[in-house]
């Protein structure tokens, strides 16, 4: 069996950093047929996801992401492909989700004002 693990610091929070992985779940499921759940806590999300030949979890802090994948036989024939793939989708997201304006000005320290 195969391992993949990915660990990567940002400086999102956990409220924002519990969107993006909720994203990349949603993007995960589509592009590659993951079931994924989601189990919310006050200092740590876990996203639990699973398919034929492959299951892991992606745990979220207020100023981390660490993925850890275990990928069957057949999948981990192809372990550096699909790690290139996760790198690049996370790396993208998380460089989207980084660039949006409310996410700068809350990294700022800088509030929003709501009407």
């Amino acid at each position: 069996m195969a391992n993949i693990h990915i660990a990567r610091e940002h400086a999102l929070g956990l409220r924002e950093a519990r969107r993006f992985a909720l994203q990349w779940a949603e993007k995960a499921q589509v592009e590659f047929g993951l079931e994924w759940t989601h189990e919310p806590g006050t200092t740590r999300d876990l996203v639990s996801f699973s398919r034929s030949g492959v299951n892991g979890t992606l745990a979220v802090t207020k100023d981390s992401f660490e993925l850890d994948a275990r990928l069957g036989f057949l999948a981990g024939v192809f372990k550096h492909r699909i790690e290139s793939e996760v790198v690049k989708n996370l790396d993208a997201l998380m460089a989207e989700t980084t660039a949006r304006p409310e996410v700068a000005a809350d990294n700022a320290g800088v509030r929003k004002k709501t009407a």
